[in-house]
């Protein structure tokens, strides 16, 4: 029963909730005392004790970036105690003492210590490339799998990472390329793409085939163009899949072309160099992917 005080004349005794309704009603006279009462408790029943200490939750929710998925606790560095005092000196050397050990039993193989490093690179690159918490989950999940089946031995860290981070993207449909992904490694971008079809090779992931429509939003974004270019770079791109011109060609190039083709109609003008850029991609990619869209969709564009 949900701890409310209830303001009624009926006896405190009296007075039931009635869980299916919601409701607080007194026995004596049939009264609704106070309805639409929101229970706060969980949503599971026991019957016995052992029953609920069986479905009682309690702590953050368990996460794939972590090498435990979160279960264990850690002892706080701010070295206070429970009400918020400082701790002595020597209480602080022995509190040291504890926390050192404490890390030390919660990494206990080499596994353990490998999916560490990993999580931290992880976290580093996902911040840097402004990835969701779901990618980087994901691409965690990812990384636990492949080192559990021995398929990282001799790769270094970062690369495996770097390609778990770039399987997860193309998964959800986050508009990023290898280049990008590399750039923020040590590797080389012809490095991380030999991981990458290592893991969809090993755990047999499926990949979906990457649209230029989603890379559209991104560019036109970074150059500060409208949701009208947005949406003329998208029906380009649909029309350029009708006519079978998006075949075999990079994503990204395409919607920046799109992009520099839907700027210059609606007289929102960015140069191919500046559009390129954004992308992440060359002028000359661009300049020909530019060619192919005007001359086989008959598209006239303003000069």
């Amino acid at each position: 029963m949900p701890e409310k005080v209830v303001d009624s004349k009926c006896p405190p005794d009296k007075i039931i909730y009635d869980e299916s309704r919601g409701e607080y009603i007194c026995l004596n006279t049939g009264e609704v005392i106070e309805e639409r009462v929101i229970d706060q408790g969980p949503e599971w029943r026991a019957f016995t004790p052992e029953e609920r200490d069986k479905r009682s939750r309690t702590g953050s929710p368990l996460s794939p970036t972590i090498h435990d998925g979160g279960l264990s606790t850690v002892i706080d560095w701010r070295d206070r105690d429970a009400m918020g005092k400082r701790l002595e000196l020597k209480r602080r050397l022995e509190v040291m003492r504890w926390r050192k050990w404490q890390i030390r039993t919660r990494i206990q193989d080499s596994i353990d210590r490998n999916i560490t490093q990993a999580a931290a690179e992880l976290e580093r690159i996902a911040d840097q490339l402004g990835l969701p918490r779901a990618v980087k989950e994901h691409a965690a999940s990812i990384y636990r799998k492949a080192v559990e089946k021995g398929a990282v031995r001799g790769r270094a860290i970062e690369s495996i990472v770097a390609a778990a981070l770039y399987v997860a993207c193309r998964v959800y449909k986050i508009p990023r390329t290898l280049d990008e992904i590399s750039q923020y490694t040590k590797t080389s971008k012809k490095e991380v793409a030999r991981c990458y079809r290592l893991l969809v090779r090993e755990l047999g992931i499926k990949i979906p085939i990457s649209d230029p429509s989603d890379f559209v939003p991104r560019i036109a974004s970074a150059l500060g163009l409208s949701g009208s270019v947005v949406k003329k770079a998208i029906d380009l791109i649909e029309e350029a899949k009708e006519s079978g011109l998006t075949a075999g060609k990079d994503p990204a190039g395409l919607a920046a072309a799109a992009v520099y083709i839907a700027a210059q109609m609606l007289d929102e003008r960015r140069t191919q160099k500046d559009v390129a850029q954004v992308a992440g991609v060359t002028e000359v990619t661009v300049r020909n992917r530019y060619k192919e869209l005007t001359t086989y969709l008959k598209i006239d564009v303003p000069q």
